[in-house]
């Protein structure tokens, strides 16, 4: 084996491609990303559960099927690449602490589905990564995990709920990590770190079971839009046995990168806050003028049509109805061990009956017909802030908390206005880092929403973006 030097930056399918090429052992890969754990994890916060005994061996494991294996093409397409899990999903043999104190650990007795399909394409498990309890929030500083940092600024969050998932790849701790999205957790932490995030439409990537009325959606965190499409051809299989699950999609996410892109879009702009008093961050306005430059030096057509977004109260409240069940069938060992905000969210959910909260998913998918509908109507692709702030400081949740424990949710709307929309509505949305803030050197990240199922078209448009501004190079300071 020809060994070369190890650059966790490289994009996952090109690592991949190195140890097909028997350039680089999954052994020596795996080494690497556990010694800058080492290094950077104390002061970063990242990971709540290490097994580096089984991920050497199941390191050693892939090592030995590349030398047994004659043709390239016969191993899977990421064999060998390490991949971290966010601890809201079962690995068997690991715990799975929700990011709850109050939360058991014995370990899982079974992987989820989405965990089979990453490691049957030939991914090798980390670790599990930090995240909110419950992934109630948008950012990871609690008592059972503590805090994740940001790598371009240990001072600040790095954005949530798939915080460590976040934090593990901008900093060069993995080449790719699995996420999840109920409200935006992909897409804020991909903003925060200056990642790629895509929350796929409502549907498309099963667990097993579908939660929270499908408002949640695993996907992973990536630096390149190959990497994010590579990786949803992995996760975008038909289960038989889930209550929603499409049939296989017709083609590959990846081979559409290699065809013409789309010229003549008509583009949406949003950049006011959905919610009122919710102020936007020139930076992340700056973010969305940068991309509308590209796309209309790249042959597309911005347009004024306003998305008819429904009342903020009843689309807040639609949306609440939903996510205060959000930690529903966690098992707990301790429930008073539970942090307030999610106290009182469960509190919230048992005062509601269930004729009532029928009530309240039936008013959430009207709500989200009327914005998919007009959306249709209007144009081909919105773009949006992908949140309405600057990763905020460690602790800058916390102002009121003490007195009023859902103020923690209130703070963290600016994180997640724009984003938490599309979980209503189902539709696929994408973060990708066209920016940076001069003033703090922080990355910024624009949202792209497309029309439910053109994952497609988010992916190739975001392609022109990453060719207009790349960012592959961009690293930050921890990293």
């Amino acid at each position: 084996m020809t060994h070369s030097p190890i650059d966790l930056f490289t994009p996952a399918v090109e690592l991949a491609a190195a140890i097909r090429r028997k350039e680089v052992s999954p052994v020596e890969v795996v080494d690497r990303c556990l010694e800058r754990m080492d290094a950077l994890d104390p002061r970063l916060n990242a990971f709540c559960h290490r097994a580096d005994d089984d991920v050497r061996k199941a390191a050693a494991a892939a090592a030995d099927v590349v030398a047994r294996t004659a043709s390239a093409d016969d191993l899977p397409p990421f064999h060998g690449v390490p991949l971290p899990v966010k601890d809201l999903v079962d690995v068997a043999g690991w715990p799975t602490t929700h990011g709850s104190a109050g939360a058991g650990r014995a370990p899982a007795t079974a992987s989820d589905p989405v965990v089979r399909r990453l490691v049957d394409a030939g991914f090798v498990l980390l670790g599990k990564t930090t995240t909110s309890e419950f992934g109630a929030l948008p950012f990871t500083e609690n008592e059972t995990l503590g805090i994740s940092r940001n790598p371009w600024d240990p001072e600040r969050t790095p954005g949530g709920s798939s915080s460590g998932a976040g934090v593990a790849v901008a900093a060069g701790m993995a080449p790719i990590a699995h996420a999840e999205d109920g409200g935006g957790s992909i897409r804020i932490p991909a903003s925060c770190n200056g990642l790629v995030g895509l929350k796929p439409t409502r549907g498309l990537i099963g667990n097993a079971t579908v939660g929270a009325e499908g408002l949640g959606t695993s996907g992973v965190l990536t630096r390149t839009v190959a990497d994010t499409a590579a990786a949803l051809d992995v996760l975008a299989r038909h289960d038989p046995g889930l209550w929603w699950s499409p049939p296989d999609p017709r083609g590959s996410f990846a081979s559409v990168l290699e065809t013409d892109p789309p010229t003549g879009l008509r583009i949406g702009v949003l950049t006011d806050s959905p919610i009122a008093g919710i102020e936007v961050d020139p930076a992340c306005t700056a973010a969305v003028a940068v991309t509308l430059r590209a796309l209309e030096s790249a042959g597309h057509h911005v347009v004024d049509t306003p998305l008819p977004l429904p009342p903020a109260d009843e689309l807040v409240a639609a949306f609440m109805t939903i996510w205060n069940v959000g930690g529903s069938g966690v098992p707990l060992a301790d429930p008073e061990r539970v942090e307030p905000h999610n106290r009182a969210l469960r509190a919230a959910a048992r005062s509601v009956d269930s004729w009532s909260y029928a009530e309240g998913v039936r008013r959430a998918q009207q709500l989200s017909r009327r914005v998919v509908e007009g959306f249709l109507a209007g144009f081909d692709l919105l773009v949006t802030p992908t949140t309405a702030c600057l990763p905020p400081r460690v602790g800058a949740w916390r102002a009121g908390a003490d007195d009023h424990p859902l103020a923690a949710l209130l703070n963290s709307y600016p994180l997640g206005v724009f984003t938490s929309v599309f979980n209503v509505t189902g539709q696929p949305a994408i973060s990708v880092p066209v920016h940076h803030d001069a003033a703090t050197g922080l990355p910024v990240g624009v949202q792209l929403v497309a029309a439910p199922w053109r994952e497609d078209l988010l992916l190739q448009v975001s392609r022109t973006l990453e060719l207009a501004h790349p960012w592959i190079d961009r690293r930050p300071p921890l990293g």
